[in-house]
């Protein structure tokens, strides 16, 4: 099964490409859409990297645009790129079209940095304890254990052994106090909280009901994703932040908006507990519900 990153990246760098060419060349959108004879939708959706684009298109784009020849030979070469399957593309029918955005992203990212008040992470879920939360929404058991298994494949980002991503993670202390599952689900939970607060390159925290008011209670649920960066030292993408809400998510990748969420999350990490505290009070935890089983 190919754990490549997909095709979420390229068309997010092509659209981006794409964008500063027409730009560049002073056509607004709605005058670039009228010369390819395309809505602006369509138009829309390329620029956001929301759909691949075929080749000849892209030539059509850039000759449009007046784009240098080697320019766009390789913007051609992406546009082949934003057509690559994932992995996930096995499960394209479980998966709602939005959220292909996400998983491209996440399976992209260097750094995660993510607060989570109510659920443990899919990245650090069990098996089990993601059963009972997939099968809230959804009837049919076979397609449960299909996106169960699609999240463990996802798990592969932290804790492959080559290039695995790093994660600072803040934990709201609800999520050790809701017994998922019940008392033993939940005790094998937490242990394997404190197994992979082990891995060097997953830091993580919990935030405490004694910290009082913290600007995460405005912000609710999020993740800042950062990807890798270039032999120049530039980022290969923007830094992204994403919020999972019940009807839709949001995608936040302007500088300032990132920004916010930065500060946000610094507020957070400050007032959580120490590793070690954590680390402490997740096993402790662990352990009061094994007694209770």
């Amino acid at each position: 099964m190919d754990a490549s990153p997909g095709s979420t990246v390229p068309r997010r760098q092509l659209g981006r490409h794409l964008r500063e060419l027409r730009m560049r060349a002073r056509l607004t959108l709605k005058a670039a859409s009228r010369e390819m004879e395309w809505s602006d939708a369509k138009m829309w959706r390329i620029e956001s990297g929301l759909t691949s684009v075929r080749t000849h298109d892209v030539r059509a784009m850039c000759e449009t645009y007046g784009a240098a020849p080697d320019l766009t030979e390789a913007l051609l070469g992406l546009a082949k790129e934003t057509k690559a399957r994932g992995w996930w593309h096995a499960f394209g029918d479980v998966i709602p079209e939005h959220f292909d955005v996400y998983i491209g992203l996440e399976a992209a990212a260097a750094r995660l940095d993510w607060y989570e008040p109510e659920l443990v992470p899919g990245l650090l879920q069990t098996e089990d304890y993601a059963r009972i939360i997939i099968g809230g929404g959804f009837d049919d058991p076979d397609e449960v254990e299909r996106r169960v298994v699609m999240r463990r494949e996802r798990q592969r980002l932290i804790t492959r052994p080559k290039a695995a991503a790093s994660v600072r993670g803040v934990l709201g202390e609800a999520v050790l106090r809701r017994p998922i599952g019940g008392f033993k689900l939940m005790g094998k939970q937490l242990t394997h909280l404190v197994e992979m607060a082990q891995l060097p390159n997953v830091n993580l925290r919990v935030l405490p009901f004694s910290a009082g008011a913290h600007l995460g209670l405005q912000t609710g649920q999020f993740i800042v994703m950062r990807f890798p960066t270039a032999g120049s030292g530039a980022e290969t993408e923007p830094p992204t932040v994403h919020a999972d809400g019940y009807t839709g998510d949001l995608y936040l990748d302007r500088p300032s908006e990132v920004e916010r969420y930065d500060k946000v999350f610094d507020d957070i990490w400050k007032k959580a507990l120490d590793e070690q505290a954590t680390q402490q009070l997740i096993s402790d935890l662990a352990g009061s519900y094994e007694e209770q089983q």
